[in-house]
């Protein structure tokens, strides 16, 4: 598991959660622009990967299209985990691919004692003409009388304007965000319970459809509202020492618009009850085991002209166990999860999935530097809505998109090598995996068009399909502890991930993402924080049939903060650079990549306070 978390994870922090975890290795992001966009693991994304808020989904539509945001905000996150391989296991088919869980405490399982929390005020600047290009606001306070009752606040306010390319100004690509929660817990050496309510609000332009400044046309926007109740508790110690059981329970009620110009085009809504109990048993032997159940029941609805998916009912429910011991040198961890979905649709196309996965994990310590680990896992996947029912006009990606009911299960058999290095002056770690998928579903442009009547042009034709396919890649990173002296701690990271992927009949795979490396320079010196970065994106030019390739491109980046303690409070200013050398850049992964590209050259200014 990649953990982002205090210092590194405020220097990453993005308006959207894909960029906050892209500079981790194996993760990369989707990008639909500023605050927009799902992470890439291992080239795998969308109804694969998990987006997850404390354990339990976003329940958003950012599946169905790639400008749907997911309902995450990443600056108020405590930390945020990255899992891939067998550990998903624990979370459904849907996250077979990897998970992101974002763990934001809003509700507390530990008592608080006074008063806490941290705000911050971000201001991003235009390096052409040096105006405020935007701005975000954030708050955090937690507060208890240290004997179980916590309360909790915190809130989100973000307004950014059109951001700045090498070519010109990115017309459309606009947002504006309000976010704020409140949460209440007890809590005890017995456990905890507590309950919390939180509100999502973001609106944003789509700069793919920027529309005609020049006659006054107006472009396409986006408004989404989710407003969402959780409840959450667990036992320590339940049934003996080392016992633990874990509740979650979650209501969402979420509708996303989509605008053209000032008319309303469609209309998106889900509605989802989610529910999750774990729990945690140690037996003879040092077995320590976990078993569960995850259940979900949602309806899911487009109304207007983009309603390209049919109204579905989709009912869920998972039973998963795991096994883990650890000897002197030895690890070993072993699990099973089956799942059963079911979609019912207005259309009456109704369909039954039962997904089932097993996973085999172990490690081997030679020494105190090195370590092995092997993963086996048969995961399987359940088809998304989008994929069997999508059939009409998708402007977001101004393609005609076909589901494909057919569709069977998908499934996987992976495998992955990793060894681990660490002693005084470096930590290393590097990864290979083999992914063979039987039934991979993805979406491949047919060579056919659409006739889009009301805008009087043609749209290419995609359809979901599958093909069995392969996977094949490598991670890895390091950091080097170069000194630590009067001067400061100096460090250097470097890193790198590919991932290559083909049809096992021939041909490659579309929208994976390209190789990358990079290195990262920082130092510490008391008050004092800095870094300086350069990550290379190769190009992308094995591509699948009737897609284009997609040139490399080098991002420069710089960080410098300055902290301050002062009692029981402290502040900290900063300073980040990004795209320093004011590089060209499109993203492979994107649908739209020849008409949006990645912000040039851009700083941010601004004030942490922390109490």
């Amino acid at each position: 598991m990649e953990v982002r978390a205090g210092e590194r994870l405020d220097e990453v922090r993005s308006s959207s959660l894909d960029e906050t975890v892209a500079s981790l290795p194996g993760v990369q992001s989707s990008n639909f622009g500023p605050g927009v966009g799902r992470p890439i693991i291992r080239g795998l994304d969308g109804p694969r990967v998990a987006v997850l808020r404390d354990g339990l989904s976003t329940q958003d539509v950012s599946t169905v299209s790639q400008d749907h945001s997911p309902a995450i905000e990443p600056f108020l996150a405590n930390q945020i985990d990255v899992l891939k391989g067998p550990s998903t296991l624990l979370y459904g088919s849907g996250a077979s691919g990897g998970v992101v869980n974002v763990v934001d405490g809003r509700i507390a399982e530990t008592p608080v004692d006074g008063f806490s929390g941290r705000a911050e005020v971000r201001v991003d600047g235009d390096d052409k003409d040096g105006n405020k290009d935007g701005n975000t606001d954030m708050f955090r306070v937690d507060a208890g009388n240290g004997s179980g009752l916590s309360i909790h606040a915190d809130g989100v306010y973000r307004n950014q304007n059109d951001y700045d390319t090498p070519k010109g100004r990115q017309l459309n690509s606009w947002v504006d965000s309000k976010v704020g929660s409140i949460g209440a817990s007890l809590s005890g050496d017995w456990g905890f319970v507590g309950l919390s309510a939180s509100r999502f609000r973001d609106n944003y332009g789509n700069p793919g459809e920027p529309g005609d400044p020049s006659i006054g046309e107006r472009g396409v926007s986006l408004k989404l509202q989710q407003d969402r109740y959780d409840l959450k508790g667990g036992l320590t110690d339940p049934w003996g020492e080392g016992s633990a059981l874990r509740y979650s329970v979650g209501h969402t009620d979420y509708a996303l618009t989509e605008f053209e110009g000032a008319e309303v085009g469609t209309v998106f809504t889900k509605r989802a009850n989610e529910g999750r109990v774990k729990a945690s048993l140690t037996f003879g032997g040092g077995w320590q085991t976990a078993f569960g159940l995850l259940g979900s029941d949602s309806t899911f609805q487009a109304i207007g002209e983009e309603s390209f998916v049919p109204k579905t009912d989709t009912r869920s429910l998972g039973a998963f166990a795991v096994a883990r011991n650890n000897w002197e040198r030895v690890t070993a961890e072993f699990g099973a999860r089956v799942d059963t979905v079911k979609y019912q649709t207005d259309i009456g196309v109704d369909r039954d999935f039962t997904p089932t996965s097993f996973s085999a994990s172990g490690g081997f310590r030679f020494n105190e530097q090195w370590r092995l680990t092997a993963n086996l896992d048969h995961a399987e996947r359940a088809p998304a809505e989008e994929e069997l029912f999508a059939n009409g006009p998708h402007i977001a990606t101004l393609t005609f998109e076909i589901g494909g009911a057919d569709l069977q299960t998908e499934k996987a058999n992976q495998a992955e090598l990793g060894l681990n290095f660490q002693n005084a002056w470096v930590d290393a770690k590097v990864a290979a995996y083999y992914n063979r998928y039987n039934d991979f579903i993805y979406i491949v442009d047919t060579g056919g068009q659409w006739f889009n009547e009301e805008d009087n042009d043609f749209l290419p034709i995609r359809q979901w399909t599958q093909a069995d396919a392969t996977f094949h890649g490598f991670e890895g990173e390091a950091t080097f502890h170069l000194a630590n002296n009067d001067n400061g701690a100096w460090d250097l990271r470097v890193f790198g991930d590919t991932v290559r992927a083909r049809l096992n009949d021939g041909g490659n795979l579309p929208r994976i993402a390209p190789g990358r490396f990079g290195a990262q320079l920082r130092w510490n010196a008391q008050q004092w924080r800095a870094s300086l970065g350069a990550t290379r994106t190769m190009k992308q030019d094995k591509v699948a049939v009737n897609e284009t390739p997609t040139d490399g491109y080098t991002f420069v980046d710089a960080h410098l903060a300055y902290h301050v303690d002062r009692g029981s409070t402290a502040w900290e200013v900063f300073l980040d650079g990004n795209n320093l050398t004011n590089q060209d850049a499109r993203v492979h992964t994107f649908f739209l990549k020849d008409d949006v590209m990645l912000p040039g050259r851009n700083a941010s200014f601004g004030v942490r306070l922390f109490f």
